[in-house]
């Protein structure tokens, strides 16, 4: 099986014989930077103003904490090897060492993926990443769900999914973060 390093776009495409390789190569090399690969879909992710102002919103009530664990939090590659899925999330949370090498990650080497619904990727955010993000080892998932209006944390990945769920909570009520976050997650505004 191949490596997310494998995937950052040094070789010539030319060369990449395994399809899986060369579909995720060329989705780095499509105009922009926010395109993803969803069980095998090509999708040109363009998130809207509420979509990035949710998002801002809860990068700035995890920011101190992220800080403190000697992290990162982005909207950077992650690859799910052996498989048509290469993912940009909302935001994820990773290991400052991880993020300086610009290659994509995988979904184990995150501490916390976040994604913001749209009318558009909804259903693909509550099940499908949910999914995919469970069975790549993602210890936490927390999908926020606009059209609901609520906040999942999921926690215990595995195969068959997730195996802990905590919620949905109604925008506006606290969340817990488990470990190694060990916050409440102010949800107002949302």
């Amino acid at each position: 099986m191949a490596t997310a390093h494998e995937y950052s776009g040094h070789k010539d495409y030319g060369d990449i014989a395994d399809p899986e390789l060369a579909l995720k190569y060329a989705i780095q090399h499509v105009s922009g930077d926010r395109t993803e690969l969803v069980e095998g879909v090509i999708s040109i992710v363009t998130p809207t103003w509420d979509q990035e102002r949710a998002a801002k919103i809860v990068r700035r009530r995890l920011e101190a904490r992220v800080d403190e664990l000697g992290c990162v939090e982005g909207s950077g590659h992650l690859d799910l090897p052996g498989s048509s899925n290469w993912y940009v999330p909302d935001i994820a949370v990773v290991p400052d060492a991880l993020a300086r090498d610009g290659a994509a990650l995988l979904p184990d080497q995150t501490l916390l993926v976040v994604e913001v619904t749209s009318k558009s990727n909804a259903e693909t955010d509550r099940v499908v990443k949910r999914k995919r993000y469970a069975e790549y080892g993602a210890p936490l998932y927390l999908p926020v769900d606009r059209m609901e209006k609520t906040v999942t944390v999921f926690s215990g990945p595995g195969r068959p999914g997730y195996t802990e769920v905590d919620g949905p909570h109604s925008f506006g009520t606290p969340v817990r973060l488990p470990e190694p976050f060990d916050l409440e997650l102010d949800t107002s505004g949302l």
